[in-house]
């Protein structure tokens, strides 16, 4: 990183052992592109919640060459100061997939979504974070929230028109990116 990375602490203290992870999670985002400029992390208590635990919130806002990559996730439920590392992982793993959809786009190496393949959406698990899709060929297609790009879980019903894109997974099929069709737009 060009400028030295900054790291604040929101309605809670400063925890040294959280700085390092988020130091050591930042340092790999290197290896997806070199040229980061920047890298500002915010860890949140939004809300303070002393019987059921804190809630955390972790923005990432990292500058790149042309454009800025932002990231904001939350800690799963009210759950208390273990939900914080889960948090932090999910945040990076999403601003790699940014990362890396920047890097396909200087390439020119974009997916376009209309050779995507559509699917629908067959049944979708909320509370447990994933759903399936269904192909018009019969195919089930496994998702996890985190592939969802311009839809959240609680939104979508069953027969919902998506576009996405397959990969294997360890159990199967499963898609690693999920755009609602008409959305914004696209596809």
């Amino acid at each position: 990183m060009q400028l030295p990375m900054q790291i604040t602490f929101h309605n809670m203290e400063p925890d040294a052992d959280v700085e390092q992870m988020v130091r050591e999670r930042a340092n790999k985002l290197e290896r997806f592109y070199e040229r980061i400029m920047s890298c500002r992390v915010v860890i949140d208590i939004p809300h303070r919640h002393h019987k059921n635990g804190n809630m955390y919130q972790i923005r990432l806002d990292i500058t790149v060459p042309g454009g800025e990559i932002a990231v904001s996730r939350e800690a799963p439920g009210h759950t208390p100061a273990k939900a914080l590392p889960i948090a932090i992982k999910e945040a990076f793993e999403a601003a790699i997939r940014q990362l890396e959809d920047y890097v396909r786009k200087l390439r020119h190496d974009v997916k376009h979504l209309e050779s995507l393949p559509h699917a629908k959406v067959r049944i979708v698990f909320p509370d447990q974070d994933y759903g399936f899709l269904i192909t018009a060929d019969g195919r089930e297609i496994y998702f996890h929230k985190n592939a969802l790009v311009n839809a959240e879980l609680r939104d979508l019903q069953p027969g919902t028109e998506v576009a996405f894109v397959e990969q294997m997974g360890e159990k199967g099929p499963q898609a690693s990116t999920v755009r609602v069709v008409g959305r914004h737009g696209h596809a």
